[in-house]
């Protein structure tokens, strides 16, 4: 399925093209940033890896593209990155009755809905994991790319998209090479924001929520690589307590072949915004690029 490229901007050593192109996922158009490193136009380059940033709740592909400066750490390291939207869109998708902000619309939360009204658009893992990569690897391979978007690949991703990279690495441990999250919600079974969705998206099964829970997820994939997850949070970040409590997912490794494999990072002063995300940046492109082969 082919691509429309509706934008080019040059930016930093390469170029940022936003695209979009029809899911038969979630049966509607789909926006989508990547940005090509400056490593994709000169000559003799061997396949360049991808990280996939999954963004948070009210988000486009535009947020993090924007404000979160990974462009500068891509052209380090040599790595693209891939920003894909946060829900279907459109007129005809369903949005939150009660039009919040936590669910619906820009807040597809990377499940799989089976609720209607839902079910029919918001499927989002199957979107974001096997659609997305496997058409922007056809898509590009039409052109002899020097992009891996399906093997030397990592995930990242804020808050609801920080929930949706951890869930999505452990259930494709095999594929993913390394995970980082910036202020995750890393326990949705038991807060707020993850327990509205996951009721509308799939709900009053207990036992599918655990199957996208972190805390549910560490006990069933062997950390066979013995990998390490970071993990940053803010001190002054409001959704620390109620919303995110990454706490938990460092107790729930207890025991664990992940026990002391969450390298969680309680960083003073910082809040849940852009500020601190790209404050932290560059620590997660380093870490990434390690896990990549890139350093």
């Amino acid at each position: 399925m082919s691509f429309k490229i509706n934008q080019e901007i040059a930016c930093c050593g390469g170029k940022l093209l936003k695209l979009s192109h029809q899911s038969s996922e979630t049966k509607t158009a789909m926006d989508v940033n990547i940005y090509l490193p400056k490593q994709y136009y000169e000559e003799g380059i061997t396949l360049i890896p991808v990280i996939y940033y999954l963004s948070g709740l009210t988000c486009s592909p535009q947020n993090a593209t924007e404000k979160a400066f990974w462009q500068v750490q891509a052209d380090k390291y040599g790595f693209a990155i891939v920003f894909p939207d946060t829900s279907p869109r459109g007129e005809k998708v369903p949005d939150d009755p009660e039009k919040g902000w936590d669910f619906g619309l820009a807040a597809g939360f990377y499940v799989d809905a089976t609720q209607e009204p839902y079910k029919t658009n918001y499927r989002m893992f199957s979107y974001v994991h096997e659609e997305l990569p496997k058409e922007l690897d056809s898509y590009f391979n039409k052109e002899n790319t020097k992009i891996d978007f399906l093997d030397n690949v990592a995930i990242t991703g804020h808050s609801m998209g920080g929930f949706g990279a951890l869930s999505g690495y452990l259930k494709y441990y095999n594929r993913y090479k390394s995970c980082s999250a910036f202020a995750p919600i890393a326990n949705p079974t038991n807060v707020p924001w993850g327990i509205k969705a996951l009721s509308g998206y799939l709900g009053s099964d207990k036992e599918l929520w655990a199957q996208y829970d972190p805390c549910s997820l560490v006990s069933e994939v062997d950390n066979t690589r013995q990998s390490t997850i970071l993990i940053h949070c803010g001190t002054k970040d409001p959704f620390l307590k109620d919303q995110l409590k990454p706490e938990q997912l460092q107790e729930a490794v207890k025991n664990t072949s992940w026990e002391g494999k969450i390298d969680l990072k309680i960083v003073e002063g910082f809040d849940h915004s852009y500020f601190f995300i790209s404050t932290f940046v560059p620590e997660h492109a380093e870490f990434h690029a390690k896990n990549l082969g890139l350093i």
